[in-house]
């Protein structure tokens, strides 16, 4: 008894030692602390900085920084900027890539120009001391990005003006740095610029010509395992952090850029992306956090007036300059005081970068103790201030984004949006859910109904238990991505009334349908089940062929008739193709005359649809294969059609989609059918048309024809 007892006080000495019980209080640690702090309305994320200021070596001694400690705040960290890459809006990044570049030019020369000469005059250090110290006011890490990412605005441009610019100027502080450290080994020469100017070439090329390749390869050869693509894509940032490294750069640069050549290939939506954001929330990332508390020694403020000084000055500069940055920013750029606030929240925070420069600074010998010590200090302060202020900020840009997505709610009358998706090809189903998750509005309680119809004979109940079987791991798939699906099998005599009769049962705003199989003249692509929804449903209808998956694709093209913006689903299909290429990172390219052409940047100026929208003229309908030429395989081809009857109908509508389908059956390509009336003025025209009587003379003639069968094979056999 006695020697476990001894055996159970050896396992709680200080610091613990057994791996097993480190984790196990870290995880609670993460638990905990959010859940805590939150009633205290304080950032989960300061929570976690302080639990690592308590239980690090300058606390309560509970643990020590092992290299297990050490290899997941490294993840954790990487992680940040991956998700960072990843996220970031390609369309919104490239149009407003020169706000990121004059952010990052703030946000970089401002804390050096204030840095230096307080450093060097007030504080009286040397210029090398003086330069490196004020170089690292210029850095700043993403802590506050996952506050960002939780409340869903990390497409906003704030967020890429900030992210572009912290690549910018982290880059620049990390080239100072080496060449710093040149200068102090008496190494700067033309061999030391030449090195990192190729070594840097070498990693570009790398990353962003050889990487995506290899992705879009793995992506396609291996599309069914999905836990694949998962360990695929940790394989590719931590191997690019360690290509930055051997570059001459920090890794995170690397994680950052490995982010940035996978964006097209992760949508936001997709299932692949929940598992990276929840495997990097829950776990990595707030290791990162806890392991930055864990640096801060908090007895340095006891240490003497000096360390005071040092810590308050450098804290002060920190936030004052990259506050400025911000404002400048704000003041050229317009952007709203919330956006301000956001690009200096998530620029304020010093921690990792900063760490760095100063502790190789400090190793050299070129700062000294006085300077560590108030970096410490200074990324406790920065660290907080950047997530109460983040926080604050991020909550005002979801209200006034809310707003926005108000109006094209009440613009599309989309509140409790509802996605039909009939399936007679359980193969053909995959890429068509992704494609409907993709469009869906996050916002609305209603799920995606997948509809299997069934004939209604003998063998209905037997079908109907075997459509479900099939379609439910399709609900595995959709919740992989947290989007609910709900699998409606239902018995009709015939597949287009009963798909017909259940958009009208469920209220379906869209109705998604596979590309029908080739058949005879009647049925090769408007076939019997297709026209008969199109006919008897007003619903806004998509047809839909995928010759590869949606990640793979690099522009949608868009033919739009004349007129087509009189139609009632005209707003429904412009934001839901907007919203796929906001999704993809890819541009919308619309052949169609001018009046349209105006009125869709109109639609997408007043919703604030993110994405690239470019207007072709395009009037030459009954020589439409002239399109051929610019339509390349990558595109994803949209034509946009009407039913008989529609303000945008014409003649010369009938035959495209045997067109499409002859001469670019190379390409993904979807038909849209857009609304044409309301569903008010629909249900009063037909409210008095009841189906009972034909579907009971259609039950009739079916008894009447098993009867003369049987009377026929009896008299065969007879």
């Amino acid at each position: 008894m006695t020697d476990f007892f001894d055996h159970l006080m050896h396992e709680f000495e200080l610091p613990l030692e057994n791996p097993v019980l480190i984790f196990s209080l870290i995880l609670f640690i993460i638990l905990l602390s959010p859940i805590l702090l939150r009633k205290l309305n304080i950032p989960g994320i300061i929570g976690l900085i302080i639990a690592g200021v308590v239980i690090g070596p300058h606390g309560l001694y509970i643990l020590n920084k092992n290299s297990a400690i050490e290899l997941f705040s490294t993840i954790g960290l990487l992680y940040i900027m991956f998700i960072a890459g990843l996220e970031l809006d390609m369309n919104e990044f490239k149009s407003n890539r020169n706000k990121s570049l004059l952010f990052g030019f703030f946000t970089f020369i401002i804390p050096l120009s204030i840095g230096f000469p307080v450093c060097y005059y007030f504080l009286d250090y040397n210029f090398n001391a003086s330069f490196l110290t004020a170089s690292m006011f210029a850095t700043h890490t993403l802590v506050a990005y996952p506050i960002v990412s939780k409340l869903g605005i990390s497409k906003n441009q704030a967020v890429a003006v900030a992210v572009g610019g912290t690549i910018l100027t982290d880059t620049a502080v990390l080239i100072i740095l080496a060449v710093i450290m040149g200068n102090t080994n008496g190494n700067l020469n033309t061999e030391f610029w030449l090195r990192l100017g190729i070594s840097l070439a070498i990693f570009t090329a790398i990353m962003f010509l050889i990487i995506p390749r290899i992705a879009k390869w793995f992506f396609r050869k291996l599309e069914s395992e999905k836990h694949s693509h998962y360990i695929f894509v940790l394989s590719i940032v931590f191997l690019a952090a360690f290509l930055a490294e051997v570059a001459g750069v920090e890794p995170i640069i690397g994680a950052f850029v490995a982010g940035l050549a996978l964006n097209k290939l992760i949508p936001h939506s997709s299932a692949l992306m929940n598992r990276i954001e929840f495997i990097g929330n829950a776990l990595f990332i707030p290791f990162f956090l806890i392991s930055v508390g864990m640096h801060v020694d908090m007895s340095v403020i006891l240490s003497g007036p000096t360390a005071l000084i040092v810590a308050g000055t450098l804290s002060v500069v920190a936030l004052f300059s990259k506050w400025f940055a911000a404002l400048f920013t704000q003041l050229i750029f317009k952007y709203s005081p919330a956006q301000r606030q956001l690009i200096f929240g998530l620029s304020s925070a010093h921690a990792a970068a900063t760490l760095a420069v100063i502790l190789v600074g400090y190793e050299a010998k070129i700062l000294d103790e006085n300077i560590l010590n108030g970096t410490i200090i200074l990324i406790l302060i920065t660290c907080i201030v950047a997530s109460f202020v983040t926080e604050k900020a991020a909550k005002k840009i979801v209200i006034e984004s809310e707003d926005n997505t108000d109006n094209l709610a009440k613009l599309n009358n989309m509140q409790n949006e509802h996605i039909l998706l009939p399936t007679a090809n359980v193969s053909n189903i995959s890429n068509i859910l992704e494609f409907a998750i993709f469009i869906k509005d996050k916002k609305s309680a209603n799920p995606v109904s997948i509809l299997s119809v069934v004939s209604n004979n003998q063998e209905a109940e037997i079908n109907i238990l075997k459509a479900r079987t099939k379609l439910e791991e399709f609900v595995k798939q959709a919740s992989a991505s947290e989007t609910k699906v709900n699998i409606i099998t239902t018995i009709d005599h015939n597949p287009g009334s009963g798909i017909a009769r259940i958009s009208r049962e469920i209220m379906a705003d869209i109705v998604i349908l596979g590309w029908p199989q080739k058949a005879g003249f009647l049925d090769k692509l408007i076939g019997e089940r297709v026209e008969t929804i199109i006919s008897n449903s007003d619903k806004t209808t998509f047809i839909c062929h995928l010759e590869k998956p949606l990640v793979l694709h690099k522009r949608i093209v868009v033919t739009a008739p004349p007129l087509t913006e009189h139609e009632k689903g005209f707003e429904l299909w412009v934001s839901k193709l907007s919203k796929l290429a906001q999704e993809l990172s890819i541009p919308i390219v619309i052949y169609c005359n001018d009046a349209t052409g105006k009125d869709v940047l109109k639609v997408s100026q007043k919703a604030k649809l993110a994405g690239t929208i470019t207007i072709n003229p395009f009037t030459e309908w009954e020589d439409f294969l002239i399109l051929s030429r610019q339509i390349h395989v990558d595109d994803l081809l949209v034509l946009v059609s009407a039913r008989k009857g529609a303000t945008s109908y014409g003649g010369f509508l009938d035959n495209l989609p045997s067109k499409i389908e002859k001469y670019f059956d190379g390409n993904s390509r979807f038909i849209i059918y857009p609304q044409q009336f309301s569903d008010a003025l629909s249900s009063e025209r037909f409210e008095d048309i009841s189906t009972e009587p034909l579907s009971k003379g259609i039950e009739a003639v079916q008894k009447i024809g098993k009867g003369i069968g049987s009377f026929f094979k009896k008299g065969g056999n007879e």
